[in-house]
């Protein structure tokens, strides 16, 4: 891993350093995983290079994906997503992204970074990435909703207290990272870790399924909202949903693994 860490005004180049660079590929997914690149270990370098007069900045970031046969679709959306947070960082001018050891590397980081269309870097791909990305989301927002609904269970609420829950009624402690909720007259409320909260209104808002603070907070795969005697169901549905991203995850995981320990015994990085 390379790259310098010099300090500087906020917006200046002197303020990117590898882990603002970080910071914000932390939120580009493995779209199938529904996890952090950060947090998958796909990342092997950063490298950031600053014009002598010190004028420009350019960041160059290279990641490795669990095989070499990884999809096409998904790699491109993952590096297209970190070249657009990698340049959203105030003082980057530009970023290339490479992959490395793919069979479709050259298509991908020539495509990605001169900015065409995937189907002009894959003319026999069937359409573009908008129908791939929209499914992949609607699984991930399933999957969250069962973490959060599982942790509203465990701290009491009852399923008809759940499906009658809209953004409104959720209040952030920002000191403690909980989510409070009150109930009815107020009489009644729970605190719940906001992570799995958080995690399913960012995906249930990026799916359109929450438009506003009264809507209902959870809902059918289709997006209506729940009726109480298919909560059951509905909750049987979501897990086989998280259960499938997370099997997914552990075959990803022990794939990187192998992979990694293979480059390292080759010495070939």
């Amino acid at each position: 891993m390379s790259g310098s860490e010099p300090t500087g005004q906020p917006g200046s180049s002197g303020s990117v350093t590898e882990q603002s660079v970080r910071t914000a590929l932390d939120s580009v997914l493995d779209p199938e995983l529904d996890r952090s690149i950060v947090e998958l270990e796909y990342i092997e370098e950063i490298t950031i290079e600053r014009a002598p007069s010190g004028s420009e900045t350019n960041v160059r970031m290279a990641f490795l994906l669990p095989t070499a046969w990884c999809s096409p679709a998904f790699a491109w959306m993952m590096a297209t997503d970190a070249k657009s947070a990698i340049e959203s960082i105030s003082g980057v001018d530009s970023a290339e992204i490479v992959l490395r050891d793919h069979m479709h590397e050259t298509e991908i980081n020539t495509g990605v970074n001169e900015g065409r269309p995937f189907g002009e870097a894959f003319p026999d791909a069937d359409g573009g990435l908008e129908a791939v990305r929209a499914t992949l989301d609607h699984k991930a927002r399933l999957a969250r909703q069962y973490d959060a609904v599982e942790a509203l269970l465990d701290a009491g609420l009852s399923p008809a207290q759940i499906v009658a829950l809209t953004p409104a009624d959720l209040d952030r402690d920002t000191d403690d990272d909980r989510i409070h909720i009150y109930l009815g007259d107020r009489s009644f409320g729970v605190s719940v870790d906001a992570d799995p909260i958080e995690e399913y209104l960012e995906m249930a808002t990026a799916e359109g399924c929450l438009t506003g603070e009264t809507d209902p907070l959870f809902r059918m795969p289709d997006g209506d909202p729940i009726d109480e005697s298919m909560f059951e169901l509905l909750r049987r549905r979501t897990r086989s949903a998280k259960v499938n991203v997370n099997s997914q995850g552990t075959v990803c995981d022990a794939l990187n693994e192998s992979r990694r320990e293979m480059i390292e015994g080759t010495g070939s990085r």
